[in-house]
């Protein structure tokens, strides 16, 4: 077989494995990118995550912050006068400080997801709403 032949055949090849459906450009789904057909996530997925927030992991997560400033308050009292007092009141102060920079965050997302279903919600009825009043011959059938 010739250059021209094997070329051609190749050329063939390539475009009977071509794909005629369109595609967004994305990055590979090994490198991040979105493979699938189907979101990721759905709007009921997002209101359980936020649910979940909200009635797991901030109360969880206050719960644990007020036992270890029990107990973190109760060692400061019995070293009393000591050193380490001082440096567990530091730590206790610190601590109080990342909890609520933790909780605010996640009411943040708590927030993002919610308002995330809303506007994709509200999108997808707009659009729709858009291309159903466009006049078509189509309507007829």
């Amino acid at each position: 077989m010739g250059f021209d032949e094997e070329w051609a055949q190749l050329r063939a090849e390539a475009a009977s494995r071509r794909e005629t459906s369109m595609r967004l450009n994305q990055l590979p789904a090994d490198q991040g990118g979105g493979g699938g057909k189907d979101l990721v996530s759905s709007p009921s997925e997002k209101r359980a995550a936020a649910n979940t927030i909200e009635t797991l992991i901030v109360p969880d997560t206050k719960k644990a912050a007020d036992w270890a400033d029990e107990a973190t308050t109760g060692a400061i009292g019995a070293l009393k006068g000591w050193e380490t007092a001082a440096g567990l009141k530091t730590v206790q102060t610190t601590w109080d400080k990342q909890v609520k920079t933790l909780t605010d965050r996640l009411n943040r997302e708590k927030g993002a997801l919610r308002a995330t279903v809303t506007t994709l919600t509200g999108v997808d009825v707009g659009r729709g709403q858009a291309i159903s009043s466009i006049p078509s011959n189509l309507s007829a059938y």
